[in-house]
């Protein structure tokens, strides 16, 4: 049974990878629908935002409901949502119909993947495992900018961003499905289960979200989402804007992705060995000063020397806000604690997207975007410094 362990970390992973990388890849579109349909980029970015709106509530609502259900019923929920979701926004005629489609559905189920396979993995591993596991099943959102990005890219390319759009959509169909089947709770969760905390957190989930804990947890997140997303979303178009070409312009974005990749990793080792706090705390300030050097480059080359360090530092923080939970809220009600801090952080991914749309429409320019962010980067480091998580939960071994 330990050895199923890694196939709940590869769907994960899987789901993540597909899930994030088909919401994130509307960044690819951005251009080339603008372009064929006349839609503005704040109106199209706009979708994005509706994305994270919706996907941080029903993180919160899948959270919850992979508590009381399990994870498998609430993945396979969102497979079949994400694939109609992108089928539907593919065929759209109007602004107003492309963001209820992309937005809702596609939101709705990004939702049910990221918060549900984040907990069921805690779940799975033993403490001094628990930052890696993690940090593997979010690897899938590393890989999404290698694999779903330039996928969308040449697609589009090769045909158009309705075709490109339809053929993710039914791509997620085939690979998330049957995924989601194979997905099973951790046996420690099971009413048999071998092993149950005997000092295991036993806060309700009204009790612990208001905990200081949770507040200072959920602000970091807030603040380091609403850093990162819109110099991550805009990274194409504002490098095309400095001249770069468009097909080298999402590489960068690539780039990023294969260094966050390997920034989790990295990260996850660290904090198994140093903490998980005092490594979040480091990744957030690295993340600071990448943000404000993008100011600084022109040439493709530094480009990608800002996106190795930028993506290993993003990509490497995000799963320590589950670590953290997992320590301080136990794996009982771990789902929607984790789904509630989602909620939250979706709030700063939903602002950056239309925020650089409407600094670049009103401007013509993005300097104002990753100056701002780089100031929020650096706000969300002075909050971590001022978390205190709660004693680990000891388990009972069985005789």
């Amino acid at each position: 049974m330990n050895s199923y362990r890694w196939v709940i970390v590869a769907c994960g992973a899987l789901m993540t990878c597909i899930g994030i990388g088909a919401m994130f890849s509307l960044a690819v579109y951005l251009q080339p629908m603008s372009a064929d349909t006349g839609w503005s980029r704040t109106g199209i970015s706009s979708a994005m935002t509706i994305d994270f709106l919706v996907m941080g509530a029903a993180g919160f609502g899948w959270g919850a409901l992979s508590d009381r259900i399990g994870p498998r019923a609430v993945t396979l929920t969102g497979a079949c949502l994400l694939g109609l979701g992108l089928v539907l926004a593919s065929g759209t005629t109007s602004l107003v119909s492309f963001q209820l489609t992309y937005g809702v559905l596609v939101g709705l189920a990004a939702g049910a993947f990221f918060a549900p396979m984040i907990a069921a993995a805690t779940g799975w591993f033993e403490p001094k495992r628990r930052s890696l596991a993690v940090s593997l099943v979010s690897a899938g959102m590393g890989v999404a900018p290698m694999t779903i990005s330039p996928f969308a890219r040449y697609l589009i390319s090769t045909y158009d961003w309705r075709t490109a759009m339809m053929t993710i959509g039914i791509a997620a169909w085939v690979l998330l499905i049957p995924a989601a089947l194979l997905v099973r709770r951790a046996p420690a969760e099971l009413p048999s289960g071998p092993a149950r905390a005997v000092d295991e957190p036993r806060l309700s989930v009204g009790e612990a979200l208001r905990s200081p804990q949770f507040i200072v947890l959920a602000l970091t997140f807030l603040l380091c989402c609403g850093a990162h997303s819109g110099p991550i979303f805009h990274m194409v178009s504002y490098a095309i804007g400095c001249g770069i070409a468009p097909l080298a312009a999402v590489s960068i974005y690539s780039v990023e992705g294969l260094s966050g990749l390997g920034g989790r990793l990295l990260l996850g080792l660290l904090a198994d060995r140093f903490g998980a706090k005092p490594v979040l705390i480091c990744g957030l300030l690295v993340q600071s000063v990448c943000i404000a050097a993008y100011l600084f480059v022109n040439r493709l080359e530094a480009f990608y020397a800002i996106a190795v360090v930028f993506g290993a530092a993003y990509g490497g923080v995000m799963p320590l806000y589950a670590v953290l939970a997992r320590e301080s809220f136990g794996q009982r009600i771990m789902g929607t604690v984790f789904g509630a801090l989602t909620m939250v952080s979706a709030i700063g991914m939903a602002f950056g997207p239309w925020a650089g749309g409407r600094i670049f429409d009103a401007n013509n320019s993005y300097a104002w975007l990753y100056l701002g962010a780089s100031g929020i980067a650096l706000a969300a480091v002075l909050v971590a410094l001022v978390f205190s998580p709660r004693r680990e939960a000891q388990v009972l071994q069985p005789a």
